[in-house]
């Protein structure tokens, strides 16, 4: 069964990978994590994207941690959308200029 990957937003900034994988291992294997970091400060943007085993495990992790109280911060947890994709699957309008 193919894994399922996840946003997880809302992060407190001190937030590492390591925090992040041992709190997605309550809901099963942790394939992946990608904290999502500033180029510029090198400090992290809030949100990760974390690639669980199962398909199951990520509607747990879901389930279980979405609104999730992390250090005074209330955690969004959802299904990763592919790039190219706005709300609800719809696509993104591009940038003005």
């Amino acid at each position: 069964m193919p894994g399922a990957s996840l946003f997880v937003g809302n992060l407190p900034y001190s937030t590492t990978e390591g925090d992040l994988r041992e709190l997605m291992a309550r809901a099963g294997t942790v394939a992946g994590v990608r904290l999502v970091m500033d180029l510029d400060t090198g400090r992290s943007r809030g949100y990760a994207f974390v690639e669980m085993a199962t398909a199951d495990e990520a509607a747990l992790a879901i389930k279980d941690l979405n609104g999730f109280n992390l250090n005074g911060r209330s955690l969004v947890v959802n299904e990763a959308r592919s790039r190219g994709e706005g709300p609800a699957g719809r696509p993104a309008r591009g940038r003005r200029k």
